[in-house]
C-alpha cells in the first residue's frame, strides 16, 4: 500500500515551515524538569544508527543532570528497530526513525498515540582518499564514477533499513534527472550482496577498511566521521522539500509486517521521527528525556552541531500525552 494520503499535507506544512522558520509563533521549548521527583532507572531506546553520534551525546548530558537515570540506547535500522517491539516484543520506551513513516506503518495504533517529527537529512556519497578515483568523483560524474570496472559501492538494505530505500529511490530519481533509463539498472547490478548491510553506519568500518571504495550514507553521518562525501543533486538527494513533487516518482517495494506482504514507499524528503511508546517501562524518565531531545538547548542543539538539520519547532502526528505538551506543534495536514 502507499503512504497515507495526508502525506501531502505534511509536505505542504514542512514547506511553509521552511519558509517561515523563525515565525511560528510557538513558544521556544527549553530543557526542564517535569517534577522535582529525581529520576531514576533506566531508559530503553531503539534509533537509526543515523543517530547514533547525536544520541551519546544527549544520553551524557541528560546523565549528567539526572545521575539516577542510564540511557539505554540499540541502534539498527529504522524499520528492524520497530519489529524489534512488533515481531519480537522487546521492552522499549523510545523509538527513535530515520523515516517517520515508519513509526505510522508500523506502530500505529497498537503501540503508540504519538509521532513527532524533529529532524531532516540527505544522501550523500561517502569515500575515503584511499577509494578508486577519489581525486575526480563529483556531484556530476558520480554514477560514471560507480560504474567503472574495479569500483566497489555499497549501501544498506531496504527491508531493514530507510538509508537503504531511500538509496534505491535516488537511483531511481537519477535515471530521470541525467534522462538516462538504464541508469536505476546499472546502479542496481554494480552493488552485490555482500556489498549490503543492515544499516547504513555498518558500511562505515568497510570504507575506511577499503573493502568499499564509496557507500550512500546521509550527510550527518558522514560529517560526523569525518569522511569525506559526494553532495548530489536535490533533485535526487531526498533533502529538499522544493523537489518533493519530483521525489514521489521513485517508489519501492519492502518486506511488509506480515508474512508474504509488502509496502510501497514513495520518495519524500527526509523527516525523521520520535515516539514514546504506549507501554514504555519507565515512562517518567522517558517523557523528561524527549522533553530534553526536542529542546532548542537540548538534544536539537546537539542535533545541529553535528550537522543534521532539525525541525524548529518539531511537528506531531497524533495525540501528544499531556506530559509532553507544548514540545512540538501539531502537523496540518490534508486528509
Amino acid at each position: 500500500m502507499f503512504r497515507r494520503k495526508w502525506l501531502t499535507g505534511i509536505i505542504t506544512f514542512l514547506f511553509l515551515l521552511s519558509c517561515f522558520l523563525a515565525g511560528c509563533g510557538a513558544k521556544p521549548q527549553t530543557q526542564g524538569s517535569t517534577s522535582t521527583k529525581e529520576l531514576t532507572g533506566k531508559v530503553i531506546i531503539f534509533h537509526a544508527g543515523s543517530l547514533t553520534e547525536p544520541l551519546k551525546k544527549m544520553a551524557e548530558e541528560f546523565e549528567a543532570k539526572h545521575p539516577g537515570v542510564k540511557i539505554e540506547l540499540e541502534a539498527s535500522g529504522s524499520r528492524a528497530a520497530a519489529k524489534k517491539i512488533t515481531e519480537l516484543h522487546k521492552p522499549c520506551d523510545i523509538l527513535a526513525s530515520a523515516d517517520y513513516e515508519v513509526i505510522e506503518e508500523l506502530l500505529r495504533p497498537n503501540y503508540i498515540d504519538n509521532n513527532i517529527l524533529f529532524a531532516r537529512n540527505e544522501l550523500v556519497i561517502a569515500y575515503t582518499s584511499k577509494s578508486k578515483y577519489a581525486s575526480e568523483i563529483n556531484s556530476s560524474n558520480w554514477y560514471q564514477i560507480l560504474l567503472r570496472p574495479g569500483v566497489n559501492y555499497g549501501r544498506s538494505d531496504e527491508n531493514a533499513d530507510p538509508c537503504g530505500y531511500r538509496t534505491l529511490m535516488c537511483w531511481q530519481l537519477a535515471a530521470k534527472y541525467y534522462r538516462d533509463p538504464g541508469l536505476y539498472e546499472k546502479l542496481n547490478r554494480g552493488c552485490p550482496l555482500r556489498n549490503i548491510r543492515p544499516k547504513a553506519v555498518e558500511l562505515l568500518a568497510m570504507l575506511e577498511s577499503g573493502a568499499l571504495d564509496y557507500a550512500f550514507e546521509y550527510k550527518s553521518v558522514a560529517e560526523q566521521h569525518k569522511l569525506r562525501y559526494v553532495t548530489l543533486p536535490p533533485q535526487i538527494n531526498l533533502g529538499d522539500i522544493k523537489y518533493a513533487d519530483f521525489y514521489k516518482q521513485a517508489t519501492v517495494q519492502v518486506k511488509g509486517s506480515e508474512p508474504g506482504k509488502t509496502v510501497t514507499y514513495k520518495g519524500t524528503p527526509i523527516v525523521y521521527g520520535v515516539t514514546l511508546l504506549k507501554d514504555a517501562p519507565n515512562k517518567e524518565a522517558a517523557v523528561a528525556f524527549l522533553k530534553y531531545m526536542l529542546a532548542k538547548d537540548g538534544g536539537l542543539r546537539i542535533l545541529q552541531e553535528m550537522g543534521q538539520p532539525v525541525l524548529d519547532p518539531p511537528l506531531y502526528l497524533g495525540t501528544l500525552p499531556p506530559e509532553l505538551a507544548g514540545v512540538a506543534q501539531p502537523a496540518q495536514m490534508n486528509k
